[in-house]
């Protein structure tokens, strides 16, 4: 059986694509404690993904897809309306009357988002690069996620370079780069 370290960047994307949709459902019939924290394993895990997605999988596709710059800049516009939506969301709280609206709302797009990825993007990229090139893109997510932000930063940008400077502290951005770049020097 594969372990997570053994398995392909777009594996790792759609198994996490499985967990924020899953969590949204959840999160329909949460109440009180359960939903809160719910919640903030939401906020957690879709800003982890997000930024992680900028940093590693946005940069490869826009070079190695058909149509990767058209693909990849509509996903980033997405992105940004997805993370305004979900800092609102944690802004007001579970308890505010508007909450469970906006909240199902953010809910569609993120998924459809998310089935746009799977169905432009990662087709394209399991299709294009060779397995262990996706396997060394699991590694660099991995690391791009173990230091990425856990709360939406809006205001911050959808790049790769805006990720990499609002996210983590300069000590651990050094880890990161060092990562991604010794991953950039082996392909």
């Amino acid at each position: 059986m594969d372990t997570k370290e053994d398995r392909n960047v777009v594996d790792l994307l759609l198994e996490q694509h499985n967990q924020i949709k899953s969590l949204f459902g959840q999160l329909t019939q949460a109440q009180g404690d359960q939903k809160r924290d719910l919640f903030q394993d939401l906020v957690r895990l879709l800003a982890v993904h997000e930024s992680a997605e900028e940093i590693v999988v946005h940069p490869t596709a826009r070079k190695e897809i058909e149509n990767g710059e058209t693909i990849v800049d509509t996903r980033l516009k997405e992105e940004g309306e997805a993370k305004r939506a979900l800092a609102e969301l944690h802004d007001m709280g579970i308890d505010h009357p508007e909450f469970d609206t906006k909240l199902a709302a953010l809910g569609r797009d993120v998924i459809d988002h998310a089935t746009h990825e799977e169905q432009e993007e990662f087709t394209q990229l399991r299709a294009k690069l060779p397995e262990d090139r996706l396997r060394r893109m699991a590694k660099a997510l991995r690391t791009a996620e173990a230091t990425a932000p856990t709360r939406p930063h809006p205001g911050a940008g959808e790049s790769k370079m805006a990720n990499l400077l609002a996210g983590p502290p300069i000590a651990v951005f050094d880890r990161v780069a060092d990562a991604l770049r010794g991953w950039r020097e082996s392909d």
